[in-house]
């Protein structure tokens, strides 16, 4: 295992009232008073609640990796109505964190293990604390700068290292698997990607990933440029032709050649091999950050078409 300065005993064997049941008999003392110097997230839940009965475990994890940052109390509804009503709780499960007595943080419902890990490191960072996610986050982003210059290797085994820490990272899950598609070891990625946690197996870190994966595949099997570009002149309805030239165009590192004829094939027959074009810029999306501007002069131009 790669020392991240990660490692450690967690806070329940040092503090035994880190995660406790509460009542409205408790509730002042373990929320109101104890959120005056460490922030405390409150669970409301109920026997009879399905989601429940998943989120609380998960819940309990995400406060307990952070080592006494943040303190947890469950609160059994039925049995709280009073302070319930005064929340004004209308479904379970509800999680709220207290600091100085006050609510700053919640959300209702189950989430995926990501979004309470965020949920989490909020709370201890609105309390002026240091979540330990920060320092998974600072390795997260040490490994992409290793990939971005190429060495993939040394940022395969950063990347592994963090999901010993933190198996459900999804950033760090998705980093693993670009590393070995850089490495062109593409059975190996598709293999790690299968076996990604359920909870973060759709988050957008895995559905890039996904989408760089059928692109290498396709990039493997990509033909020619030059002689590809010259079958759509001498033939422009050759719409075989113009798909296969934009594979070939985003194995060759042009994203946003592979994207114009894409959006040129879908405007000339959208219909064509079942929506082809249209199926393959979304996968082309995908594998690129949200914010980049191929994507959003892409869906842009797209959108246009489909509604002109």
């Amino acid at each position: 295992m790669m020392d991240l300065g990660l490692s450690g005993g967690t806070a329940a064997s040092a503090d035994a009232d880190l995660i406790k049941d509460g009542s409205e008999a408790t509730f002042m003392a373990d929320v109101i008073e104890t959120s005056q110097t460490v922030p405390v997230i409150v669970d409301f839940w109920a026997p009879w609640c399905g989601p429940c009965k998943t989120l609380g475990p998960q819940l309990e994890a995400a406060v307990t990796a952070a080592k006494g940052a943040v303190k947890m109390v469950k609160l059994n509804v039925d049995e709280a109505q009073r302070i319930a009503g005064q929340l004004q709780i209308q479904s379970i499960p509800t999680v709220y964190a207290f600091w100085k007595g006050q609510p700053v943080d919640g959300f209702q419902g189950a989430v995926p293990g990501s979004e309470i890990t965020d949920f989490v490191d909020r709370v201890i960072k609105a309390s002026g604390g240091e979540a330990p996610g920060d320092s998974l986050n600072d390795a997260v982003e040490a490994a992409e700068e290793m990939l971005s210059e190429g060495a993939a290797a040394d940022a395969a085994q950063t990347f592994a290292a963090i999901l010993e820490e933190d198996p459900s990272h999804a950033g760090a899950y998705a980093g693993l698997v670009r590393s070995h598609i850089a490495l062109d070891d593409l059975d190996q990625a598709e293999a790690i990607l299968n076996g990604a946690p359920v909870e973060i197996s759709t988050s957008p870190e895995l559905d890039a990933a996904h989408a760089q994966l059928q692109l290498a595949r396709q990039a493997a099997d990509a033909g020619p440029v030059a002689d590809l570009r010259a079958a759509v002149e001498a033939d422009p309805d050759d719409h075989q032709a113009r798909f296969d030239l934009a594979k070939a165009l985003h194995a060759s590192n042009d994203a946003q050649g592979a994207v114009d004829m894409l959006l040129d094939l879908f405007q000339r027959d959208r219909e064509w091999n079942d929506g082809a074009a249209r199926a393959q810029l979304f996968i082309v999306f995908d594998a690129l950050k949200p914010n980049d501007p191929i994507v959003l002069n892409g869906r842009r131009r797209l959108s246009s078409m489909i509604f002109a």
